[in-house]
C-alpha cells in the first residue's frame, strides 16, 4: 500500500504543476465499490481518492470522462476529475475535494438538474462506453430512443441476466416487453438530453453554502425522464427538488408510466450485481408494465 501514495502524490504533481506530497490519507466511508481516503498534502492542497484493483481503472477512466462533461455543460457543481492511472496492481482516481454535507438546496438542486437536461446532443449515447456500477453500460449512438432502450439497456441486461441464471418468466417477459416497447412513448418524442445517470440519493449532496453537486454519474444522453425515475426509486429527494424541476422543465404526462420502465434497468442490474430478490421485484415489474398496454 505504501508504494501507491507516491505514484499518486507524483501524477497529482505532474497533472496540477505544483508541489505535493502526501502528508495524511484518512479513510472514507460510505461507498461499496472503491476504497476511498482523504489526501491531506503540502501547501494545504487536499484532494479525494479512490482506489480499486488495476483492472477496474477502465471504470475510473469512464467516471472522469462523465464528469467532465457535466462540468463542461456549467449547470451543476461536479467534483473535477485531477488524473487517474495505475500502478502495483491497484487503479485510482484523484478528484478535487469538496466539503460535502447531506443538508442544503434542494430546489436549487431541481432547477441545475433541468438546466443540465436542456443539454442535448444530436443522437442518443455518449462518446464512450461507460458503467453502471460495475456493470458495463453500451453506450452506441443510436438515432432512436426505443432502439437505444431496447437494444442498449434493457436487451443488455437481460442478456447478463440469463448468464447468471435468470431464465424462463424473467426472460418471458422481458421479450415481451422489448416488442411492445413503442406503446409507451405514444404522442411522446424524447430528446437526447445528458443525463447523471445514476441518480439515486448517494449521489448528490451540498457544499457549506447549500450549492448541490452531484457525483459517481453513468453519463450519456438520453430521455430525462430517465433520472428523474431514479431520483424516485430509492427516495432521498425531497418535495422541494420535484416542484422544482418540474417548474423549470415540465414532464410529460406519460412519465407516471415510463418511470417504472426507466427503474426496471436499474433493478435488473441489482439483480445481476446482487441477486437476492431484485429478478422477482424485476418480473412484477414487467408484469404491471405490461398491464398498462392491454
Amino acid at each position: 500500500m505504501m508504494s501507491i501514495w507516491g505514484t499518486v502524490a507524483s501524477a497529482i504533481r505532474d497533472a496540477t504543476h505544483r508541489p505535493f506530497a502526501v502528508l495524511a490519507a484518512t479513510p472514507v466511508g460510505g461507498g461499496s465499490i472503491n476504497e476511498a481516503y482523504q489526501l491531506d498534502g503540502t501547501d494545504g492542497a487536499r484532494y479525494f481518492l479512490k482506489l480499486n484493483e488495476s483492472r477496474h481503472l477502465p471504470m475510473f477512466v469512464a467516471e472522469a470522462e462523465g464528469l467532465d462533461a457535466i462540468a463542461a455543460t456549467k449547470t451543476v457543481r461536479v467534483p473535477r476529475p485531477i488524473v487517474h492511472g495505475s500502478a502495483g496492481g491497484q487503479s485510482y482516481l484523484v478528484l478535487e475535494h469538496l466539503e460535502l454535507s447531506s443538508r442544503g438546496d434542494a430546489m436549487q438542486l431541481g432547477e441545475k438538474l433541468a438546466a443540465l437536461h436542456r443539454v442535448e446532443a444530436k443522437h442518443f449515447g455518449f462518446a464512450a462506453d461507460n458503467f453502471i456500477g460495475t456493470t458495463p453500460q453500451p453506450n452506441s449512438w443510436t438515432k432512436d430512443w426505443v432502439t437505444f432502450w431496447r437494444e442498449q439497456r434493457l436487451d443488455f441486461q437481460l442478456r447478463l441476466a440469463e448468464q447468471n441464471g435468470y431464465n424462463g418468466q424473467l426472460q418471458h417477459l422481458g421479450e415481451r416487453l422489448m416488442e411492445a416497447l413503442p406503446s409507451f412513448f405514444t404522442g411522446y418524442t424524447p430528446r437526447p438530453s445528458l443525463l447523471h445517470g445514476d441518480l439515486w440519493s448517494g449521489n448528490h449532496a451540498f457544499l457549506a453554502d447549500g450549492t448541490p453537486t452531484i457525483f459517481d454519474p453513468a453519463a450519456y444522453y438520453g430521455d430525462r425522464e430517465c433520472d428523474l425515475a431514479m431520483t424516485e426509486l430509492f427516495g432521498g429527494y425531497p418535495a422541494d427538488f420535484h416542484a422544482a424541476y418540474r417548474t423549470a422543465y415540465p414532464l410529460d404526462a406519460g412519465y407516471a408510466t415510463r418511470r417504472m420502465l426507466y427503474n426496471l434497468y436499474h433493478i435488473l442490474n441489482h439483480a445481476n450485481l446482487f441477486g437476492g430478490g431484485y429478478a422477482s421485484q424485476a418480473e412484477q415489474m414487467m408484469q404491471r408494465l405490461l398491464a398498462e398496454i392491454r
